[in-house]
């Protein structure tokens, strides 16, 4: 075969800095764009971006080449910078830690409405519910007591 074929495509999940509600709602449109922005400018593809006050949810396409740990690094850094510069919020932090699931193809369009509809979804279940809930689904094995 002359060439690579890829699908990669991952729905990530970070937290701010001890899950506070940083993500104020008078910027966080303007963060999700960012956020889209600087995945791109990291090669990557913004197929969604959503979240609440204290996380997070991006479904984004990597090339084979991407390190996913290193493309998050750099997302959570540059993002951090951001935030603390534009938007003068000097005590934003994002949590060390993040998860990241992959989505086939055939998921994408589902997962990417539950992206983009994340203040609906959480007026009925708290961060910590639900990423449980997405480790559990995903066969993910987790100790509790590292969630917080």
């Amino acid at each position: 075969m002359p060439s690579t074929y890829t699908s990669l495509h991952y729905h990530l999940v970070f937290s701010t800095k001890n899950r506070e509600p940083l993500i104020d709602s008078e910027w966080r449109t303007r963060l999700h764009e960012y956020l889209g922005g600087v995945i791109r400018g990291l090669e990557g593809v913004s197929l969604g971006v959503g979240g609440v006050a204290d996380h997070v949810h991006l479904l984004v396409g990597l090339k084979p080449t991407h390190c996913l740990a290193n493309f998050i690094r750099d997302l959570k850094k540059d993002t951090t910078n951001w935030v603390k510069d534009a938007l003068g919020s000097p005590s934003f932090y994002w949590q060390e830690g993040y998860s990241a699931f992959t989505v086939s193809p055939s998921a994408l369009e589902a997962v990417r409405r539950y992206v983009l509809n994340q203040e609906r979804h959480h007026r009925h279940k708290t961060f910590r519910e639900e990423l449980i809930e997405m480790l559990i689904k995903a066969g993910v094995e987790f100790d509790e007591r590292y969630l917080d």
